[in-house]
């Protein structure tokens, strides 16, 4: 019988393990809640009306269509047997028993709201294409009623957009909001001047960007003041509701915001399939739920588990998607080293290729071993990762038509919304738990 291999989850870390075992003599399935694989770094472009869900989210089954040994299971695991060595799935045809010989548990990550789940029903988070497209019409159905709105107060209300969170995410849909408004939607509008558009960014530290060096942060802040961001650090949100966001700043005039599109880019937590698996190995979790893993992403006891991507605790490492591809490779390494006769473990390390975000149109910022930059260059960087990073060529043809009519002319090529879609993004619950 060939060696099974199950991969939980087909974002960044599951992909690149089922790919790197695509020659291994081995039996693989890959268990996903959902049917296909998210860049999630370009969810914010959906958001506003760049790229299609299609450009970001190809289907599991067609990028492992070429995979022989690969069969996907689309279902949402309920529970890990570690000592019986089988996954309990929850599929359209029922409850299966999926039994593994050696399992990767590439989970994720998702949405935190530091201990106030009550914020996720007044400010969606953005790690699902459903997330994208609620936010996608939130942005754009705010104009809408903007247009509609006689009261000038009620109109204003409208036209501001509060992010929270200045890491990369929340100043990529900062920056974008604002190029939205000046740009995109520039004399389509008869009512009101969408450039009016007031654009808010918070957090709770005192920078942004805290992941790039001082020099950089300083840089970038100046860069989103210059294009419009308001922006305001040592600022923790205190509350959020349906009419806007309470801010514990010591600035009066921005305790209470007035926003009817609120956007939370703050925080994550790993999937809760890593406190199962702690509480069943006696493995230790930390306070974002990751387990802590040996250095080889093995659980202790259990050599046959692999954690790997946003679910692991390992050495401080980020929670990026690097990490997730890069400990995605390793673990399916150790797989066939160990069938091929090799017991001996090797322990995992992360190759640190920088970080990168964008600001704005023709401006990002980029650290990249002795390159540190904010502006066209970094802009340019990051362009180029992304597009070498995507799934698939269609993918990338496609991202880069959009790119080139969003950057180069002022079309926003995604930009369609309905009443339906409005409706449905006003009354829209809080997703369930990513596994």
């Amino acid at each position: 019988m060939e060696h099974r291999v199950v991969i939980v989850g087909c974002g960044f870390g599951g992909l690149f393990a089922a790919r790197a075992l695509k020659r291994a003599p081995v039996s693989l399935t890959v268990v996903d809640r959902r049917n296909h694989h998210l860049f999630q770094p370009l969810l914010y472009q959906m958001s506003t009306g760049i790229l299609s869900e299609g450009d970001i989210a190809p289907p599991i089954r067609s990028v492992l269509r070429r995979q022989a040994n690969a069969t996907v299971l689309m279902g949402d695991v309920e529970s890990i047997d570690v000592a019986g060595r089988s996954l309990r799935v929850r599929s359209a045809d029922g409850i299966a028993e999926v039994p593994y010989d050696s399992l990767i548990v590439a989970a994720g990550a998702q949405q935190s709201y530091f201990g106030h789940p009550e914020f996720e029903e007044f400010a969606p988070g953005m790690k699902s294409i459903e997330d994208a497209h609620a936010l996608r019409a939130q942005i754009f159905g705010a104009f809408e009623a903007a247009e509609a709105e006689p009261d000038p107060d009620r109109r204003r209300s409208w036209l501001t957009f509060v992010v929270v969170g200045a890491g990369a995410t929340g100043v990529e849909m900062a920056g974008q909001i604002v190029e939205l408004s000046r740009r995109a939607l520039r004399r389509n509008f008869r009512r009101i001047d969408p450039a009016d558009a007031r654009v808010v960014l918070l957090d709770a530290g005192p920078t942004v960007l805290a992941a790039f060096p001082a020099g950089l942060q300083e840089r970038s802040a100046r860069a989103l003041t210059r294009l419009g961001v308001e922006l305001h650090v040592n600022a923790p949100v205190t509350g959020v509701d349906a009419a806007g966001v309470d801010v514990g700043a010591d600035d009066p005039t921005v305790r209470r915001i007035d926003a009817r599109t609120r956007i939370w880019c703050a925080g994550v937590e790993a999937s809760p399939l890593g406190a199962a698996l702690a509480e069943q190995t006696g493995a230790t979790a930390d306070r974002a739920g990751r387990v802590e893993v040996l250095p080889d992403c093995t659980l202790p006891g259990h050599p046959e588990v692999f954690v790997i991507g946003d679910l692991m605790s390992l050495d401080r490492l980020p929670g990026v998607a690097e990490v997730a591809m890069q400990s995605g490779r390793h673990a399916a390494r150790t797989i066939r080293r160990r069938l091929d006769g090799d017991a001996e473990g090797r322990p995992f390390r992360y190759r640190d290729l920088g970080t990168m975000a964008t600001i704005s149109r023709f401006k990002g910022v980029a650290s990249i071993g002795p390159i540190n930059t904010v502006g066209f260059l970094g802009w340019v960087l990051w362009l180029v990762v992304h597009l070498v990073f995507l799934t698939g060529f269609k993918n990338r043809v496609f991202t880069l038509a959009n790119w080139t009519l969003a950057f180069l002319g002022s079309s926003r090529p995604q930009r369609v919304i309905s009443l339906a879609e409005l409706d449905a993004a006003a009354a829209r619950k809080p997703p369930a738990p990513s596994e």
